[in-house]
Order: C-alpha cells, then structure tokens, then sequence
C-alpha cells in the first residue's frame, strides 16, 4: 500500500484507535470503521463473556473493516495479573513482580511466548505490553506489581525478553509507558503525575530500559501522561512535541510507531479537554491516538483536525509520516482482514499457563522458607 493511494481523510482515520464500551458492534463502531476509516480497536474485557464471544468479536470486526484499503490493528493490554482482559475459562498469567521474583529469565520468556500465542492464534495483532517501568513503589500502586523489577538492569533483561517473544509470536509489543512512572506517586487515570527528578536523572535511569529496547528492536512505545519539570513544559511528555522529538526521534534513534496512552484519562481530558489533547499529540509527533469519548466529541474531533490540516495549523506532511510507519508496521508483521475462525487450543494453553502458576508458587514458597 503507498500512502498516495490514501485520501486525507483515510490518513487521518488510520491515527485514530478506539475503544467499545459493549460486547457487540454498535452504530457508533460501524460509522467509525466504515465512514472514519480508524487504523485500529482497542478490546477489553468488558467486550465479551466468553472465548468463543471474543474470537466472533474480533471476526465481525474485521469483516467489517475488510473494504477498507488498510486492515485493523486489534488491540488489547494482556499483560497478567490485575491487567488480564482474557475471559475467564482462560487462566490467568501470574502478574510481572511475581515471574520477575524467582530470577528466571526462561519462565518470564514462556509466559510471554504463551501470551502471544493465544492472541496471535484469536485474531490479535497488537499488545500493549511490557511495562518497562522501574517499580520505587508499593504492590497496591496503580503500576505496582506490573513492574519486572526495582533497577534498571532487571527490567531491561526481562521486559526485553518479554517484547522480543511477544515479537517471535507475530504480535506488535507496545513497550510502556515511556519515559517511565518510576519517580511519580500519582496516577494518570486520576491526576497528572509530575515528575520532579531531573532529565539527566531520568536518562541514566527511567529511561534506560527504554533505550535498550529500542537497541533490541523495539516497535512501538506509548507515552505515558507524565509532566517533567523544565522539560516537557506545560503539556505531558505525550502531548509534548519537544519532549517526543528531542528524546525518542533524535536522541534514542526510535523508528517505530509512537503512541498516546489513553486520552481519555482524567488526567488529559479534565485539564485539556479532548480537542486540543488531540491536536497536541497529533502535533508533538505521535502516530496513533489512543482515545474513547462519546460518539459525537469523536466525530467532532476528525472534522476538527480535517479541518486543522486544511488550515495549515497541522502539517499535512506530519500527518503523512505517522501514516508511512503505520503502513510499514501493518506490512512488517502481515496483518490482514483474514477472518480466523480457528482459535488458539485452550486447554493446552491453560495447561501451560498452570505449570508457570505452580513454579512461581513453588518458588515463592522455597523463598519464604529461606
């Protein structure tokens, strides 16, 4: 696909990924994939009851979306622990700490070879997945335990080998949530976390796994909604064109795909409001906005910025970048409108995910006898 063969609109739809608030294709949904043309869906466990919901789901999704000229990135946070959006006749993959507690590179590698199988297998393409934050807080943190470790090296080696398995699968990982909440106490869903550490403070640390994940291959990162002081100025370091520039384009050499946490966070949408949140994330340089308002502030918000391009207040040259690396991206990793209607085998699968319960159980066992 050459970006030529896109119109502006068609462009502008493939930046845009959403979230469904029920478990069946709405007229809200329809009218954003057949008339909006939207790059991609974000899906949560509320999306379905059962294994066999979701695999329809995600067929009806994509069958939806097969006259369009790009295929659906179909998304999902399946990381373990308190984020499993699987339904519930599939077990539950132990939480980030706990694999990362026993020390055992290979069990972290099989979880995550797991992980992206039974999504590669249901119709997934995408995971927003690994955290590579360093945990400096308690389990009860809206992070807590999704961290791999508490220093930079452990979360390197383990969040890393996380993202490259995930790869191995077919699965895009989204490494997160850039630079890192390791230095803050709040959290974005409620607050704007601030981040009083200095910028060289968060190179050396905060940023460091990052950094390595992009010298191992890394293809996508999100930014997270976090303020540095005397760095991303007002805005967040998502909406932060200096701070998406300076760091992740020129300074960490990232190619990839750049994109927003969730811009319906309170967070973003109470200080910011949702049409200049966009504007400004579409302005700093990311490719794909994460966002789920209501069906009319969603149709508001692609006029507006159809209108900002035409204006000239966006460049329709950025837009173009953005669409060239999602393009690629779809390309690199095969991602069709291709219906599948097999689905991953789960009992093997929970059998699999049952030994790694019983040897993190096992080790946490052997620990507390130490």
């Amino acid at each position: 696909m050459n970006i030529e063969d896109l119109t502006l609109e068609e462009k502008i739809g493939q930046m845009f990924m959403i979230g469904m608030d029920t478990n069946y294709i709405t007229e809200r949904i329809r009218t954003m994939i057949n008339k909006y043309k939207i790059g991609g869906i974000i899906l949560y466990r509320k999306n379905f009851n059962t294994y066999q919901d979701m695999l329809k789901l995600i067929n009806d999704l994509k069958c939806l979306n097969k006259k369009n000229k790009l295929p659906l990135f179909i998304a999902v946070d399946q990381e373990g622990g308190r984020v499993n959006r699987m339904p519930s006749e599939i077990k539950n993959l132990p939480a980030a700490h706990k694999l990362a507690s026993i020390g055992n590179t290979d069990i972290i590698k099989n979880s995550a070879k797991i992980t992206g199988e039974l999504l590669k297998k249901s119709g997934f393409n995408l995971n927003f997945a690994p955290v590579l934050d360093i945990k400096r807080f308690n389990l009860s943190h809206a992070i807590g335990d999704r961290c791999y470790g508490e220093n930079k090296e452990d979360v390197s080696k383990y969040g890393i080998s996380v993202m490259k398995e995930l790869q191995n699968q077919g699965i895009i990982s989204v490494i997160k949530h850039f630079p890192g909440h390791g230095s803050t106490k709040q959290d974005s869903h409620i607050l704007l976390p601030v981040i009083n550490s200095s910028i060289e403070y968060l190179e050396n640390e905060d940023m460091y796994p990052f950094q390595q994940a992009i010298n191992n291959g890394a293809d996508a990162i999100l930014v997270g909604h976090l303020l540095i002081k005397k760095t991303t100025g007002i805005y967040p370091a998502s909406l932060s064109r200096k701070f998406i520039t300076k760091y992740l384009r020129k300074k960490f050499r990232f190619k990839g795909l750049v994109i927003t946490d969730d811009l319906k966070m309170k967070a973003i949408k109470l200080i910011y409001g949702p049409n200049l949140a966009v504007e400004k994330a579409i302005q700093a340089g990311n490719d794909i906005i994460i966002f789920r308002f209501s069906h009319a502030e969603e149709i508001r918000i692609f006029e507006r910025t159809l209108n900002l391009i035409r204006k000239g207040k966006i460049r329709e040259s950025r837009i173009n970048k953005s669409v060239q690396r999602i393009i690629k991206m779809k390309e690199k990793y095969n991602i069709t409108n291709e219906i599948s209607i097999e689905g991953a085998n789960i009992e093997k699968i929970n059998n699999e995910i049952e030994k790694i319960r019983t040897i993190v159980n096992e080790s946490k066992v052997t620990l507390n006898e130490k």
